[in-house]
């Protein structure tokens, strides 16, 4: 099996390549479910920080791909998200070319809202491309994207973790302003991005650093007319000039809105053309089932077996969310020095009785272990049958039981009490004596000096 990343992630198979570090679908044996879990390719102090900075990001929001947890063992780290079936922007034009504008204009409407919502925020993605434009694998419905990746993301008043005269980012979708030094992170440059994205959908093609968006629009051999308000809006969103952009991302998405290129008045056969979101996710390796590993051994604990008489479960079922209740139940389980006992059913127990006190719960134990029970618990192979416990009032070769606290922990009888203070008052009187014949000695010795 994988790599266990601080006892609760396993890594199960790798999904794909990022910025930082490489994505692997992983197991939680803690929620008992599979995740998207990316580990970086290399810890240093500049990528440490960048992983805090990208798990660190808790923005709620039906667009952006915010890690959910975390994980970290001696020079590794890694952090989690939920798997995404249906690929990214990247591989839809790769797999149908040109897409459909008015599917453009819906997925960059999308995007944008992610983008406002994060500028809100006051960071700045740096890496805005289609590869980090995740898709659900919706098919032939409405698609939902997801802006991820948030690893260069900055601040916009936080200082740069870029070291050198460069910039981070992908050539073909950075702003030109990027490629200055000194530059420091600004939204519209992220706006920039968007807008080569957008291009990149509508001819199908990746643009390079010197494409300009008019130019790479004007000279395409398209299957679809394009929209001039589209047009215009994707070409203003990556104009090479900062301040002949639009300025923020809402502005772009109220000019989106205005062109009525996507509307709920619209079937999606209209929106979709002929594409098709698939599920882009590989099957799961041999080893590996929809319910977890094939052997069972990333349960939290094991299941319970079925029901028979003289058997119970070792602990709670797979799936609990809870992994502190049930290692608890388990430890609780590897105290117990009897196997279980059966339990007639017919057998109740009135309200307010305490289950010793019902015959039903005190039947003789089995004397063999029971081989359904787990390592750990119950009586080791050599132990023994469990001694019986008495019944009230039974003789047991010593002093009468008159109540049940003497094998339930309960008060102690009488008897019991006065045999175990008895050494015990023993002891307190030759300590006594050992002081008074101390200071005895002592009173002799100084009437020795002074006569």
């Amino acid at each position: 099996m994988g790599d266990v990343f601080a006892g609760r992630y396993e890594l199960v198979d790798p999904l794909g390549e990022g910025g930082v570090g490489t994505v692997w679908r992983a197991w939680d044996h803690r929620r008992q479910t599979y995740c998207a879990a990316k580990v970086l390719r290399q810890v240093d102090a500049t990528s440490l920080l960048r992983f805090i900075r990208e798990q660190s990001l808790r923005l709620d929001h039906p667009h952006v791909l915010a890690p959910t947890g975390w994980a970290g063992e001696d020079d590794k780290v890694l952090f989690t998200m939920p798997i995404i079936r249906g690929g990214s922007v990247s591989t839809l034009v790769g797999d149908f070319g040109p897409l459909p504008p008015r599917l453009v204009a819906l997925l960059l409407d999308q995007l944008l809202a992610a983008l406002e919502a994060i500028h809100s925020e006051g960071l700045v993605h740096r890496d805005v491309k289609p590869a980090n434009l995740l898709l659900d694998a919706t098919g032939r419905d409405r698609p939902q994207l997801w802006l991820g990746d948030f690893g260069i993301a900055a601040g916009i008043d936080e200082p740069r973790l870029t070291q050198g005269p460069y910039a981070l980012g992908t050539p073909g979708y950075l702003a030109p302003e990027c490629l200055r030094l000194g530059w420091d992170p600004d939204p519209r440059a992220d706006l920039y991005s968007a807008g080569m994205c957008a291009v990149e959908m509508l001819i199908g093609l990746r643009p390079d650093q010197d494409t300009e968006a008019a130019e790479a629009l004007a000279g395409a051999d398209l299957p679809y007319p394009l929209p001039p308000r589209l047009v215009d809006i994707v070409t203003r969103l990556a104009a090479p000039s900062i301040t002949a952009r639009i300025q923020d991302a809402t502005t772009a998405r109220q000019a989106l809105v205005e062109s009525e290129l996507f509307t709920d008045r619209l079937p999606l056969e209209g929106i979709l053309g002929d594409v098709e979101v698939f599920d882009q996710v590989p099957e799961l390796p041999p080893e590996w089932t929809p319910r977890g590993p094939a052997d069972g051994h990333g349960a939290a604990v094991p299941g319970p077996p079925p029901s028979k008489a003289g058997t119970a479960p070792d602990a709670a079922a797979p799936g609990t969310d809870d992994a502190e209740t049930v290692a608890a139940s388990t430890a609780m389980l590897d105290h117990r020095s009897a196997p279980t006992r059966p339990v007639a059913p017919a057998a109740t127990q009135p309200a307010g009785q305490h289950p010793a006190q019902n015959p039903a719960h005190n039947p003789a134990p089995s004397p063999t272990p029971n081989p359904t029970r787990g390592p750990g618990v119950g009586p080791s192979p050599n132990s023994g049958p469990a001694p019986r416990s008495p019944e009230p009032g039974q003789y047991t070769g010593g002093q009468p039981q008159t109540s049940l606290s003497a094998h339930t922990g309960g008060t102690p009888t009488a008897h019991g009490g006065a045999a175990r203070r008895a050494p015990r008052l023993r002891g307190i009187g030759i300590a006594l004596g050992l002081i008074l014949l101390g200071l005895l000695v002592l009173l002799f010795t100084f009437w020795i000096v002074l006569t």
